[in-house]
């Protein structure tokens, strides 16, 4: 599973500095996943960086620049976008991204085990 892990160790440090206590990293996806409470927050894949968002915003995220739509089985999945990395450069910009997840998190809904 490749993934960039210099931008894995970014996601990793906001992660631990927001308190978060229930943190669970993953390899989903072709990538790694970081779970918040049980549930997908943030993923690294490749050279971009998945996010759960609150689907009332999905438009308006796929409106910035570097942001595509997550698709499975050539279907889009509301509420999950990709930031392509070279968007995530500077410490704004990713801890933008992490921390739409992070709010959406709490009323985000548990994936079926």
């Amino acid at each position: 599973m490749a993934y960039n892990e210099t931008l894995a160790n970014r996601v990793r440090e906001i992660i631990a500095d927001s308190g978060e206590e229930r943190v669970e990293e993953k390899k989903m996806f072709g990538g790694l996943c970081f779970l918040v409470d049980d549930k997908i927050c943030v993923g690294v894949n490749k050279d971009r960086m998945l996010v759960r968002l609150n689907p009332a915003i999905f438009e308006d995220a796929l409106e910035k620049e570097g942001v595509v739509p997550m698709a499975r089985e050539g279907r889009g999945m509301k509420g999950y976008v990709f930031v392509i990395d070279e968007f995530l450069s500077s410490p704004q910009e990713l801890n933008y991204w992490v921390k739409l997840a992070l709010e959406f998190n709490p009323l985000a809904k548990s994936s079926k085990k």
